[in-house]
């Protein structure tokens, strides 16, 4: 293995966490939108917020890391995906700032109008943003997107093209399933009459979810024939399978009212998918030619960005894992009670 293979397995490994800890966030904001008015959602929605409140934020750290990452190792790739898709790009950071910002004002707002404002913010942008990323995906998957040293693609159909938007589809899919996986659990914690409610939503996600993962399968077979060869490799094929499984799993468990073991088989769900695509492109990462080894930086510069990484996971991953782990501990105060809000 080269260090610009372990690179990419870092650098791949950030676009999995931001897949699965950002996505159930971009998720909340889906349910939000659906929630109902002001005063039939009102629950549902403080759920919502008990549960993204304290750590939405955190989750754009592995987008951050993977930025940077792709900007420093594979500096053609990262010219070349910014320059042909800046559009959906333009339009995810927007996202994320419009979504930040109605997420935060609509807890501020005095009036009942401006908190419908800010919360209708809140959940398009959840919605649009996983939709983008999601396109831009498949716009690299389906070899639209030339290195920066071939020139720019077309910036219109590099993203809106069969294979984008079923994947974009498919991106928000999986957020809103993840969310409403995550949900039951805190659901149980603090809201128990909303479970019901709750589980049936993460059922009918996920089997949507699986519908579009097919769906995909099918536009990739149509508009990206070589990548389709690819998946039937056994790794890839391997990778896809276990993702079914998994799936499958996620349902009985969620029938069964296992919550936290469903979180498992859920992410593995998602992360196989994503690790299958990874494995059916490899070595490529701008197909159908542009390869790691061609658009690696120098040796030197991804030895220093190796140590960099490990000497910052050191301290990035035990703070992130103690964070998760106070805001998903209800405390219980000396009466015995689990005080909502509390974690």
């Amino acid at each position: 293995m080269t260090s610009a293979d372990a690179l990419l397995g870092v650098l791949f490994a950030a676009v999995t966490a931001y897949a699965l800890f950002g996505g159930a966030d971009f998720g909340a904001g889906f349910w939000d939108l659906f929630a109902g008015g002001a005063q039939a959602g009102r629950r549902q929605r403080k759920l919502i917020e008990h549960a993204i409140g304290p750590v939405w934020e955190a989750n754009h750290v592995w987008l951050i890391f993977a930025v940077v990452l792709l900007w420093t190792g594979f500096p053609a790739v990262f010219a070349g995906v910014a320059a042909t898709m800046y559009i959906p790009l333009t339009g995810a950071a927007l996202g994320i700032i419009g979504r930040g910002a109605g997420f935060a004002f609509r807890k501020t707002s005095d009036t009942v109008g401006r908190a419908r404002i800010f919360g209708a913010l809140f959940a398009f942008s959840s919605v649009v943003t996983p939709f983008f990323f999601g396109a831009v995906a498949g716009g690299i998957a389906s070899g639209r997107v030339p290195p920066w040293t071939a020139g720019r693609g077309d910036l219109l159909t590099a993203w809106w093209n069969p294979i984008s938007v079923v994947t974009g589809a498919l991106a928000v899919a999986v957020c809103a399933y993840l969310a409403a996986v995550f949900l039951c659990q805190d659901a149980k914690n603090h809201e128990p009459a909303l479970v019901p409610h709750v589980r049936r939503r993460a059922l009918w996600a996920g089997a949507g979810t699986g519908a579009l993962a097919v769906a995909g399968l099918v536009a990739v077979k149509l508009d990206a024939a070589w990548l389709a060869d690819r998946l039937l490799r056994p790794v890839p094929a391997a990778l896809i399978v276990v993702s079914a499984l998994a799936g499958l799993a996620s349902i009985g468990l969620l029938a069964a009212g296992r919550y936290v073991a469903v979180r498992i088989t859920a992410g593995l769900a998602v992360a196989a998918v994503l690790w299958g695509w990874a494995a059916a492109q490899y070595p490529y990462l701008l197909p159908p030619a542009t390869t790691v080894a061609a658009t690696a930086a120098t040796p030197a510069v991804m030895r220093a960005t190796l140590w960099a990484v490990l000497g910052g996971a050191v301290i990035l991953t035990p703070s992130l894992w103690w964070l998760f782990r106070l805001f998903q501990t209800p405390v219980r105060h000396s009466s015995g009670q689990t005080v909502d809000g509390d974690r």
